[in-house]
Formats: structure tokens, sequence, C-alpha cells
């Protein structure tokens, strides 16, 4: 998902950008100290996500919102819960109360997802059968439902299916980006899953087709709890 911050404290502004980047499925575009850059940009960029501050300067957050026809997907990071009621009258999807955890933050993300597929928003890729994996020089035709989960090991990821191993020059991002994440979803900083393959869970431990056993991380553990446990 494309995101940008509006923020005007360059210490939220870099927990954000830390966090963003530590969830891989989000991609950064853009970075404002103010609601009123953030309108242009608005008009000629697509975005998927604001992580919007409350109390900046020229408009407040909440003014903003107030500003913005059919704006895309928001989560309030505030200081104040003063405005947590309200807030909710323009549909966000979460309200962080600063200061935040890592795993907060995964949660009030992973709430998009779900929000999707309530309002019967099709994931990326979700109708592509088959993907063409880039290993070295060549490119290895894949059955994306045979994929049973993608590791991230160093500069490159190894694809699990049911019948080998494949190793990509793609980052995890990459993965995360372009297959259906109604189906694949991360379980921990190196792992993604393919949530089809699920058999069983257990502590913190998500178990594969032959009982191929994946770690839940800490970080990611509340987002797969609420989208598989509840």
């Amino acid at each position: 998902m494309n995101c940008i911050i509006i923020e005007d404290q360059p210490p939220a502004q870099r927990i954000l950008k830390k966090y963003i980047e530590d969830i891989g499925s989000l991609h950064l575009k853009a970075t404002f100290s103010d609601a009123i850059q953030a309108i242009d940009f608005l008009k000629k960029e697509t975005i998927d996500l604001i992580f919007l501050d409350i109390h900046l300067p020229k408009i407040s957050g909440i003014d903003f919102l107030k500003t913005v026809d059919h704006p895309p997907h928001v989560i309030l990071t505030t200081a104040f819960p003063d405005y947590a009621l309200e807030s909710y009258e323009f549909s966000v999807v979460d309200y962080l109360l600063k200061p935040y955890s890592f795993q907060r933050f995964v949660k009030a993300v992973s709430k998009i997802e779900v929000k999707k597929e309530e309002d019967g928003e099709i994931g990326i890729e979700h109708t592509k059968k088959e993907i063409f994996i880039k290993s070295g020089y060549e490119y290895i035709k894949v059955t994306i439902e045979d994929i049973l989960y993608i590791k991230s090991d160093s500069d490159y990821t190894e694809l699990y299916t049911t019948s080998k191993k494949h190793l990509s020059s793609e980052p995890l991002r990459y993965w995360l980006e372009n297959l259906n994440q109604n189906l694949f979803f991360r379980t921990h900083k190196s792992y993604v899953i393919n949530s089809s393959k699920i058999t069983k869970i257990s502590s913190s431990q998500v178990h594969l087709n032959d009982d191929i056993i994946i770690p839940i991380g800490r970080a990611f553990k509340d987002a797969f709890t609420e989208r598989f446990l509840k």
C-alpha cells in the first residue's frame, strides 16, 4: 500500500518511518509537516493510507479531513485522546495514541485489510493464478496457490512451494506488495505465509502443510490473532 505521513514533529516522523519500513507491505511516498502541503500531493498521486497527526500547524488533522473528498484510509496519530469520538465520524481506520508500540501499529494497519474485505475490494493480484519468479537471469513460472511460505534471507528470498524451493532476487517487500494480501500474511520479520495452508496454530507458531512450522514474531502476534483467531 502506498502511504504518506502528515506529522509536524521530527521524532514522531522518525518512529513512523521506521515502523513503515519494518512492516514491509507499506511503501512511504512522502512525508509532510503540515496538511496544506499534502492536499496538492493527493490531487496528483494515488495514496492508499495516510498516517495523520491531529495537532498540526495551519489546519488540524480533523479540519484537513473535512476538506478532502473521498479520502484514502486514515490512521490518526496523536498524543491527545479528546478527539477520538469526533474522528470516527470520518470513518478512520484506527486512532493511535502516542506513544504507541510497533505491535499496536501493526494491529492498526491490519485493520485495513479487514476493511477492504468487508467493502468487497479485491487484493493485489487477486485474480492472477501464476507468477514468474526472477531467479538470477531466469524467470520461473510458479502457481500461486502452491506457495506455502516465503522466507527472507539476506539480500534475496526463498519461495517454498508444495514441490520445491525457488530462490528469488526480489526482497520480501516485493512479495507483500504483489501477492493477494487477503491470502498472504506476514507472521514474522522474515516470513510470509499462505494462510490457506494453515493446519494448526500453537503458541507462537503456525503449522502449514506437511507439518512445516513457521514462527509468529512478537511484533506480529496481535495482528495474527486478530486476523485468524477472532
